[in-house]
């Protein structure tokens, strides 16, 4: 068994995948340790949903990508203005070609969804990364506005995108970042 800080240490985002499926049980076995993560009061307010069709995860990239470049277009100071001419190259996909991306989302109400999603999917992430499988967070996968696009996706109206998570066998796994030494602001 890996001990944790080999596991955190293996676990990086990967942006290149091989062109292999990854068979929907294993998906699922990650989905349900996903589940085991802390939320505020227990709601655990997360869902799944899980794309595997090479055709529907180029649409929402699309979708993404459009999206994305209206948002600069009407604020060039937009955060997302780094981006911009990367989102203008049409085989470029935000899901970095993964066969399987999983969005985790939630009921927008909940009084903590980010906090209680992210911490399901940083738990996706960790059992991914334990099965042999890479995952990258893909934020710039969650702008999915067109309504039909998510009724087909099953994305429920009141719903919100917080994280969509690409998820393959990974081609190669790099080095670990440098990283700055924690900043401890006082010991009391």
């Amino acid at each position: 068994m890996t001990t944790f800080s080999a596991l955190i240490e293996k676990r990086r985002s990967i942006r290149q995948f091989e062109k292999k499926e990854i068979p929907l049980a294993i998906v699922e076995e990650i989905i349900r340790e996903s589940c085991l993560a802390p939320s505020a009061r227990n709601e655990q307010p997360w869902h799944f949903i899980i794309v595997r069709d090479a055709g529907m995860l180029k649409r929402l990239s699309d979708e993404s990508k459009g999206n994305i470049l209206r948002e600069i277009e009407s604020n060039p100071d937009s955060p997302l203005s780094p981006y911009k001419e990367v989102m203008k190259v049409d085989h470029f996909n935000v899901f970095w070609d993964a066969p399987c991306v999983v969005y985790i989302v939630g009921p927008a109400h909940a009084r903590s969804l980010e906090v209680d999603c992210a911490l399901a999917a940083s738990y996706f992430m960790l059992s991914a990364t334990s099965r042999g499988l890479g995952t990258c967070w893909v934020a710039l996968g969650s702008y999915i506005k067109d309504n039909g696009l998510r009724r087909e996706m099953g994305l429920p109206d009141e719903f919100r995108i917080i994280a969509p998570i690409a998820l393959g066998y990974p081609q190669m796994i790099p080095d670990v970042p440098p990283r700055e030494a924690p900043k401890i602001l006082k010991v009391i």
